[in-house]
């Protein structure tokens, strides 16, 4: 955190403690005789209370001084929804991979989990031995922030977005949602369907193309041992595999398909639609009508925290492993849990970190606008109390949103023998 930083955050908390006395609760003023005329109370700091409440007249500021506020206050409580669901996420998967390899620790957020998760997966592949080799391959997740979330949002936080103006654009992504004309791209089913291109996933019958499990059939043109269960291929399987796979399907395909020709899909299509995709989704960056910058980073947080990823298809495949029992509770383990530890590192990654620094820059501004638009002393120590627990959770989430991103990267890494894994388009 840089000096400035410090500064705009600390001056509204100084101020308050000096105001303790007087304002020992944001909203609730000792009950001297007659009152406090002219003093305003708080909202309380949830997104509903903060959107109905009238910051210009409770604090006597002009309209567009409080439009700037409300809005760079709803941004703060919408980076902290979002810094808040992410570290859930990393919660219950890293911890689920950490406590699946055997480590019996407690964990008190995501980076902890993640941090614990990486030094077992380094223990369980210590047993595997020198000579273990482990391929990742990851199909990316596809996450999607709704178009119609931030169209809505836009409205709602600038009176000047509407009609024509109000459109919502995606950049670097594809569109995403429910297609029920010709899909081309991938589609993604809840259950187990047909594939006419490349299936990511499992298949019920003979596939052609990689398995991270037992292929029974032929690995690389030749026949593979093992009975009826097969063995395990580190090339190119043709018959039927116990694992995922990728690869064409000749049945149903579960996990992601890649379409080769337009055809219809029952599920998520992500790509391009022939007629109007339901609840559209982009896996880019939302692009905003033109509004305040304020209003911008509110809504980006606000979708980002709303954000629907189809999983990531991964494949693992292990060989040359000295203890088969700890190969076998590795690759259980990453399977199970990696996949929400990908929708941070690959799928939201990128937007999360942008969003947060733009949020920042807005809370730093607000900031500076309080300390400049108050001139009634009483008054100014009563709104200084209202959002310096907000602007203060805004500077420590932008941190987090950081690091939590940075920790799956490297739970991504770990997961491969080499430090690296490989990710798949």
């Amino acid at each position: 955190m840089t000096r400035k930083i410090m500064r705009r955050v600390s001056w509204p908390i100084v101020f308050v403690g000096l105001a303790a006395p007087f304002f020992t609760n944001c909203g609730a003023l000792p009950k001297l005789p007659g009152g406090i005329p002219g003093v305003a109370s708080c909202p309380d700091m949830n997104i509903d209370a903060i959107e109905k409440f009238d910051f210009a007249a409770n604090f006597k500021l002009n309209a567009q001084v409080g439009a700037k506020l409300k809005a760079g206050i709803g941004a703060a409580v919408e980076l902290k929804t979002l810094a808040d669901k992410l570290d859930a996420d990393l919660l219950t998967a890293c911890g689920g991979l950490a406590k699946d390899l055997g480590d019996a620790g407690t964990y008190t957020n995501g980076q902890d989990a993640c941090n614990a998760a990486i030094k077992v997966m380094g223990t369980v592949k210590a047993k595997m031995g020198a000579n273990v080799s482990i391929k990742l391959d990851v199909d990316p997740p596809k996450c999607g922030a709704s178009v119609d979330a931030m169209a809505d949002c836009s409205a709602h936080c600038d009176a000047s977005v509407s009609g024509p103006s109000a459109e919502v654009k995606c950049d670097g992504g594809d569109m995403q949602g429910g297609c029920s004309g010709q899909c081309s791209g991938s589609c993604s089913a809840t259950a187990a369907a047909a594939c006419t291109g490349e299936c990511s996933g499992s298949c019920d019958a003979n596939i052609s193309g990689s398995c991270d499990g037992n292929c029974s059939g032929k690995c690389d043109g030749k026949a593979t041992t093992g009975g009826a269960s097969g063995g395990q291929c580190a090339g190119k399987c043709e018959g039927k595999c116990s694992g995922n796979v990728k690869g064409t399907c000749s049945g149903k395909c579960g996990g992601d398909c890649k379409l080769s020709a337009g055809a219809s899909c029952s599920g998520t299509c992500t790509g391009s639609c022939s007629v109007k995709f339901t609840a559209p989704k982009c896996t880019g960056t939302l692009v905003p009508p033109k509004m305040s910058a304020d209003c911008s980073a509110k809504c980006n947080a606000k979708v980002q925290a709303k954000v629907e990823c189809v999983p990531p298809q991964i494949s693992l495949r292990i060989s040359g492993s000295a203890d088969a029992a700890a190969a076998a509770t590795f690759q259980a383990a990453i399977e199970k849990n990696l996949p929400v530890v990908l929708n941070v590192a690959i799928g939201m990654g990128k937007q999360v970190v942008a969003v947060a620094g733009s949020v920042k820059t807005v809370v730093e501004g607000a900031q500076a606008t309080v300390q400049t638009a108050i001139s009634d002393k009483v008054m100014g120590a009563q709104l200084i109390a209202c959002v310096a627990s907000p602007f203060k959770g805004a500077i420590d989430a932008a941190a987090g949103l950081q690091a939590s991103v940075n920790v799956s990267v490297n739970v991504q890494a770990s997961a491969s023998a080499s430090g690296s894994a490989k990710a798949g388009g």
